[in-house]
């Protein structure tokens, strides 16, 4: 072999290579590469977008079905008729139309019989500052993205629960966990989202039932045929002309249109790559609830909670008091409060210590009384007959020698 085929099969097995070493952690228990995995059947709503699109490929080269479902507005009819194949089944459906969203699910059943994963890829959202949107844009998105999952939720739940099983990788975005200025009710779209997915969890997970929100962050398209794709570099995005108090170069709210624009195709996360990884959801058997995709994700989303770890530590002794051996724990107001309590409980103690003594003397001196009174008593008896003997003494002394003589025998007497 040649050095010219030696670089040709070293090159063919690179993509194998980086393929096998892209992997999700061995606790969610994902397939293992070259074993072999049981065949699902897929949905993937905004499958003709760029993240979509990506995922239908993937799906369908490790040997699942998929249902690739493109926007109306969007796909031709002809077009999403092509995509029709043994594994693939093309539909054009608006998510915020219920009863278009629950065709999809009806013509999927007839055509492969059982549904195990849906993803939801579908989004849409306004680029301006949030005074700038006007009602048509909130309510669209909202309707898009928020409404539109709400609606393939419920239509696939009930068979889901009679298969008593299924998967929902419901894609969000690093909008849906923390605030994007130009984002603004994009960002609160996907909060609802997130918190509508986190709830139904909840509910769900006795019927066998599993859910996971998907962040990725920074996604370039790596379709080959990028060029000839209608779709804008920042996909399902619009620009709304920034009005004149947000339309200056510096401006906040100008922020996400600075950002898509200065990016073009040179984000750094690779929607294929995305694709393997959210592909390996479907198939592990214990998918968390959040897969953030791409460092921008991380480390965007790490900042955001430590901010609020922050904030809740630094205002959290106005509800609870914080530990004495805790830095600062001991507060001058927190540590007189204590010494002042410590100090009524010390001269409440004394008070009835004094108390308790008092009354000790007191069964003391009435014993002690009754003691004397007996001895007085005896003293007394004794006195009297000394002093009749003394009279008698007086009484003849008298008589012999004419004068008296009083003998004092008891005091006072």
């Amino acid at each position: 072999m040649d050095s010219r085929e030696t670089q040709e099969a070293a090159s063919t097995a690179t993509p194998d290579a980086s393929r096998m070493k892209l992997q999700l952690p061995a606790s969610c228990d994902p397939p293992q590469p070259g074993a072999s995995v049981k065949p699902l059947v897929w949905i993937v709503f905004g499958g003709t977008g760029h993240m979509g699109r990506s995922l239908v490929k993937c799906a369908l080269a490790h040997g699942d079905s998929v249902t690739t479902v493109g926007r109306v507005l969007e796909t031709s009819p002809e077009a999403i008729a092509s995509l029709n194949s043994d594994t693939c089944l093309g539909q054009l459906c608006d998510v915020r139309d219920s009863a278009s969203v629950a065709r999809v699910i009806e013509h999927t059943l007839d055509r492969f019989g059982r549904i195990d994963c849906i993803a939801n890829c579908s989004g849409y959202g306004v680029i301006g500052a949030c005074e700038d949107q006007d009602e048509h844009d909130v309510r669209n998105q909202f309707e898009t993205n928020f409404m539109g999952t709400l609606h393939i939720v419920q239509a696939s739940l009930p068979y889901f629960r009679q298969q008593n099983g299924g998967r929902y990788l419901i894609f969000s975005s690093t909008s849906g966990a923390l605030g994007v200025p130009g984002l603004g009710p994009y960002c609160a779209t996907k909060y609802a989202v997130e918190g509508l997915i986190e709830a139904m969890l909840y509910e769900v997970d006795v019927f066998n039932i599993r859910a996971t929100l998907v962040e990725p962050g920074l996604v370039r398209r790596d379709e080959p045929d990028s060029k000839t794709n209608p779709l804008p570099t920042w996909g399902h995005f619009l620009i709304k002309p920034a009005s004149e108090a947000y339309s200056h170069a510096t401006s906040p709210a100008l922020h996400a249109k600075r950002m898509v624009q200065w990016l073009g195709d040179r984000q750094p996360t690779s929607a294929v790559k995305c694709a393997e990884l959210v592909w390996q959801l479907g198939h592990c058997s214990y998918p968390p609830l959040r897969l953030l995709l791409g460092s921008y994700a991380i480390e965007s989303i790490r900042d955001r909670l430590r901010s609020v770890t922050e904030e809740l530590e630094d205002w959290k002794h106005l509800n609870y008091p914080a530990a004495p051996d805790a830095p600062g724990g001991d507060d001058k107001g927190e540590k007189a409060e204590r010494d002042e309590k410590s100090g009524r409980e010390d001269q409440g103690g004394a008070e009835e210590k004094d108390d308790g003594g008092g009354e000790e003397e007191e069964e003391k001196d009435e014993v002690m009384g009754e003691g004397e009174g007996e001895a007085d008593g005896d003293g007394e008896k004794e006195k009297r007959r000394e002093n009749d003997d003394a009279m008698e003494g007086v009484t003849s002394d008298a008589n012999e020698g004419g004068e008296i003589v009083v003998m004092e025998t008891t005091p006072g007497r």
